[in-house]
């Protein structure tokens, strides 16, 4: 089901932002798919809390197979494509190290790889992918706004992920305790 969730999120942060145009929350800029990107960070770490690091890669790989043909059906360019799959693999190869090198409590391993994770993601696909760099939808002026807008929802997404999945192991570690 881990994966099945990880999967489908992928997919639907790809279809959500092809379909609708991005929020704008003062100067931020932030397209919809956003809400969903950072929940697969989270999906990713309970993916490799199930299956290891070795494994998560596999998946890592089929994600981005997937997001990549998602991309592409729907239209976006292959520079766009391309700027996506680079920010996804070193988002998730980050994500992914961090969380297997953190000595922490579950929650906290999810917030800290999920926030660099989605840091190098905003940066690294607004750059490449909307940047006059890339694909020169967004002007200069307009990239900071467009990193800084997804650097906050992804971690609002995070830290909301974290809170429930530290709720989550509190409610199990009792149970297990009146057992």
């Amino acid at each position: 089901m881990r994966i099945l969730f990880y999967l489908v999120s992928i997919v639907i942060a790809n279809v959500v932002t092809a379909a609708f145009a991005p929020l704008q929350f003062g100067m931020f800029i932030v397209p919809m798919g956003t809400l969903f990107v950072g929940a697969t960070f989270i999906f990713r770490d309970l993916v490799q809390n199930k299956y290891g690091r070795a494994k998560t890669y596999l998946f890592i790989f089929i994600a981005l197979a997937l997001s990549a043909l998602v991309s592409f059906m729907l239209g976006d360019t292959l520079l766009i494509v391309f700027a996506s799959a680079i920010s996804f693999v070193v988002a998730e190869t980050a994500d992914t190290e961090i969380y297997t090198r953190l000595k922490l409590p579950m929650a906290w391993r999810v917030f800290y790889s999920g926030i660099v994770g989605g840091f190098l993601d905003s940066v690294i696909f607004v750059i490449i992918g909307l940047s006059p760099l890339g694909a020169n939808i967004l002007p200069w002026e307009a990239v900071p706004a467009a990193i800084v807008g997804q650097i906050i929802v992804k971690t609002v997404i995070q830290t909301i992920g974290a809170l429930i999945l530290s709720q989550v192991y509190v409610m199990k570690e009792k149970r297990l305790l009146s057992e």
